[in-house]
């Protein structure tokens, strides 16, 4: 049998390389712009990149022989993972390799602002000795607060325990077990700012953490934190840190990632006030051999037709159940995602029902789906079928599943309940003629089809009149509605109305709704 063509399009350590070697035909095309490299692919079943390689759906649809695309390293976000999806292509990345380099580098980021060692570097190096220029603080006894508690953040809380510091978190998808497990204390993103010595940033770039600091909460901070990031570059609102570095509400920043990268233009480089590296956590020795090795090892797995644990779009499906259970995961992945964006505080117990002629089957890849919609929005980790119940286990999340043969309005139902410190939320769908239908948020009825686009979810009182105040202030706004969806517990009761949207609903829209009488909660969610 003829081995499979491998590209390398960016660099891959040389322990990965030999692996390929060893089990496939692997060319190394280092040197092609974005036409050669279009032109080029249409010969090969893998393609391995980095982050600098752009892998869009027309690069993705020249490579009429692909069966994976491989990320050397943790992020997809050059990668067009729907598009891929949509040929069965499959995305691996590697989001564990180089986790330990990534923490060390937050920790090392942390001391250099503690004790201005870059600036007192630099200026002995021009011949200048001036000790009192730099009087630093010790980070025993600090708060650290973490945004994010996954595999880094989790790494970073026990070395900096390790410098006698109190560790403090954010992360709503951790439980309170896992927190006292690790010997830190889970708390509302308000508490952590204002409580914090230092911050360090450990969440992926989403939709929901985009422009997760900004002047709000840069408001709320000491004058005398100092703040790390080495996650993404679009958690924070640069413009914003640097009003508040230099008005004196930030003692100073330390950032290894921009929102437009190369930055050699970014106003945080300009800033004395920050410390900046390009873009480095995850540049070790080690961990470059790590991700050469997991990633060469992912790439034979998948040419193999074996499932692999980091695939990012593809729980695995036996061939037999593909027409049985593929309908569901498009709805599993909208059901977790619309809990996410709706449920408040912090998580408790997750509860998946089946009911019907799918709960005679496997469901993992439906559960695994779920998460995958739940926790995507908060976790670098990509979850899929090999993984969901380790990542569950590692947050202390509780799963509870149930099947039930019967289903009294559907031929299947798949319902997903999700306990807070805040409440109650749940979801339930079905899959009709193979489309995805969410047909209950919470008490209310309804049949909403995810569309990938916009919804604004509004509770109220049902009376004459609310879904017409609705709809006049998105006109006025010029926000075009394309669907309605309404259900109630009772006539002049609480009601739950759903509007489709064709344009994204500013902040400021969501609150003039908010502030109309008899409106409970307004939210604005993507499906």
């Amino acid at each position: 049998m003829e081995k499979a063509r491998v590209l390398i399009a960016e660099p891959l350590a040389p322990e990965g390389l030999e692996i390929l070697q060893g089990q496939a035909r692997v060319d190394q095309r280092l040197d092609l712009d974005s036409a050669g490299l279009l032109e080029a692919v249409t010969e090969y079943d893998a393609i391995v990149v980095r982050s600098q390689t752009r892998v869009d759906a027309e690069l993705i649809n020249a490579g009429h022989k692909l069966q994976v695309i491989a990320r050397a390293g943790a992020g997809v976000d050059n990668i067009d993972v729907a598009a891929a999806t949509r040929r069965g292509i499959v995305v691996v990345n590697a989001p564990t390799a180089n986790v330990i380099s990534a923490a060390e580098h937050a920790m090392a980021l942390m001391l250099a602002l503690a004790r201005h060692i870059p600036q007192a570097h630099s200026l002995l190096h021009e011949g200048v000795w001036r000790r009192t220029d730099f009087m630093g603080v010790e980070v025993r006894n600090k708060n650290l607060g973490l945004i994010g508690l996954g595999n880094v953040g989790s790494a970073v809380a026990r070395r900096a325990q390790g410098f006698e510091m109190n560790v403090v978190v954010f992360d709503p998808y951790v439980s309170h077990e896992f927190c006292r497990h690790l010997g830190v204390q889970l708390v509302s993103l308000d508490q952590l700012l204002r409580t914090s010595d230092f911050i360090s940033m450990h969440v992926p770039l989403t939709d929901a953490t985009r422009g997760l600091i900004g002047s709000k909460e840069l408001d709320k901070v000491k004058p005398s934190v100092r703040i790390v990031n080495t996650a993404r570059g679009g958690l924070m609102d640069e413009q914003a840190l640097y009003k508040a570095l230099e008005a004196g509400k930030v003692a100073g920043a330390a950032i290894d990632v921009f929102a437009v990268e190369p930055a050699g233009d970014n106003i945080l480089c300009k800033s004395p006030r920050v410390i900046v590296t390009p873009h480095i956590a995850g540049s070790t020795a080690e961990a470059q051999a790590e991700i050469g090795r997991d990633i060469a090892r992912q790439v034979i797995a998948v040419l193999e037709g074996r499932p692999t644990p980091y695939a990012v779009n593809a729980p695995y499906i036996p061939a037999e159940l593909q027409d049985i259970l593929s309908p569901f995961l498009p709805l599993a992945h909208s059901m977790g995602h619309l809990i996410a964006q709706l449920a408040e505080g912090m998580t408790g117990d997750i509860r998946i029902s089946y009911q019907g002629e799918i709960s005679n089957y496997d469901t993992r890849a439906i559960k695994a789906t779920i998460l995958q919609g739940l926790l995507e929005e908060v976790s670098v980790e990509r979850v899929n079928l090999v993984n969901a119940d380790q990542v569950a286990e590692r947050r202390r999340l509780r799963i509870i599943e149930q099947q039930t043969a019967v289903s009294e309005v559907y031929p299947s139902l798949v319902t997903l309940e999700v306990s807070t410190d805040s409440g109650s939320y749940s979801t339930a769908g079905t899959s009709i003629q193979g489309e995805p239908h969410i047909v209950w948020v919470n008490e209310f009825r309804v049949d909403v089809v995810p569309t990938g686009g916009y919804f604004i979810f509004g509770e109220h009182r049902d009376r004459p009149g609310m879904i017409g105040s609705v709809g006049t202030i998105c006109g006025e706004h010029d926000i075009n509605i394309h669907s309605l969806h309404f259900g109630r517990v009772r006539p002049r009761g609480l009601a739950l109305m759903v509007l489709g949207v064709d344009e994204p609903v500013p902040d400021e829209v969501v609150q003039i709704i908010r502030e109309l009488p008899d409106i409970s909660s307004a939210k604005v969610v993507r499906l």
